[in-house]
């Protein structure tokens, strides 16, 4: 091999490296998802098929609907701690606005069908502002000011149920959350727009842009005369808005609105997002991690039922598939601190 050809063949391998290193975050979730789907596959015949894919995208929908607003706030490397609580609430309060029959044992406000799911939307959203105005007027760190607004949330959510079970939703949430088209339920059409819609906006509008500036170098974008506020409280209601979209169209697939409905959905979604591949200290990732991140975790639920595990031991391996993620999100951010000194 001549000299000239040895030194190409290093500086090759020298460029690869660097890029792997760069990709781990999101290597890492699809290889997961490709030997958790041959594994299972080949574990339980029935896990391959058409209709259990469906049953996947189904199961994964009310995550991926509040893990569209969830990917924003990691971008920004804040998290939001309220999301199921607000999706609780805000399923709760639709379902509060629409007559109930007569045995629900409710006080409620009976309105429009339109009203009711206006009131709902805006509630959810008048929640996330305050979120956004404790993170950026007052200055509490997200972590604390959503904690404090999760109990807020579940404090609204008995005060309307006070430990009752509703069933009713206007007519459009019913069609939406347990209803389908073509054989395909619209909970999964209405979740793959929001994730379709998410992407759009980080990948070709300004407003994306800004999010990963925000994420990946804060100081920087304030230099840059970037409203780095504005930005961060527009994460926190978009958070919230899908929180309560995905509540209330989890209450029609549900079939009931109750207190502490949605509480495992405060893990599943940071879950998604982070097993995805998005950084926890912002400014990587996106909503194709998420979906990876979805499937993953979609994956593993499904085909744990699949073959009869332990549901005890099913707690304890979701809980090793999040550590998993977590360490490598830390070890791909160190890499990238290394490669940049």
């Amino acid at each position: 091999m001549s000299s000239e050809t040895a030194l190409a063949a290093e500086q090759r391998a020298r460029g690869l490296t660097p890029f792997l290193r760069s990709q781990m975050r999101n290597i890492a979730p699809f290889l997961t998802l490709i030997f958790l789907s041959a594994f299972f596959a080949f574990a339980s015949p029935s896990f391959a098929t058409l209709d259990n894919l469906g049953n996947i995208l189904t199961q994964v929908s009310v995550t991926g609907i509040i893990a569209v607003g969830l990917t924003f706030v990691i971008l920004c490397a804040e998290i939001d701690l309220s999301i199921a609580s607000i999706a609780n609430v805000t399923g709760i309060a639709v379902a509060y606005f629409t007559l109930q029959e007569s045995y629900v044992n409710i006080a409620n406000i009976p309105l429009p069908g339109a009203v009711a799911i206006l009131l709902s939307i805006l509630l959810c959203a008048l929640l996330g502002l305050v979120n956004a105005l404790g993170l950026t007027l007052i200055g509490i760190p997200s972590f604390i000011m959503t904690l404090a607004m999760m109990q807020i949330a579940a404090g609204i959510s008995a005060l309307l149920v006070r430990g009752q079970i509703a069933y009713k939703v206007p007519s459009l949430i019913t069609t939406l959350g347990s209803g389908s088209i073509g054989g395909i339920p619209w909970i999964v059409i209405v979740a793959a727009i929001m994730l379709l819609g998410g992407h759009l906006v980080l990948t070709y509008t300004r407003f994306g842009r800004y999010v990963y500036m925000v994420g990946g170098n804060r100081e920087a974008a304030e230099y840059s005369g970037l409203n780095v506020k504005l930005i961060l409280g527009a994460v926190m209601v978009i958070s919230a808005v899908c929180s309560g979209i995905g509540g209330m169209l989890g209450v029609a697939h549900f079939g009931s609105a109750q207190q502490n409905e949605f509480d495992t959905y405060l893990l599943d979604s940071i879950a998604a997002v982070v097993v995805g591949g998005t950084s926890l200290f912002g400014g990587r990732g996106g909503i194709g991690n998420t979906i990876v991140g979805l499937f993953v975790l979609g994956v593993l639920n499904n085909g744990l039922d699949h073959v009869n595990i332990d549901s005890f031991l099913k707690i304890l391996i979701r809980g090793l598939i999040l550590l998993a993620a977590l360490v490598i999100n830390v070890y791909a951010q160190r890499l990238r601190e290394k490669a940049a000194e």
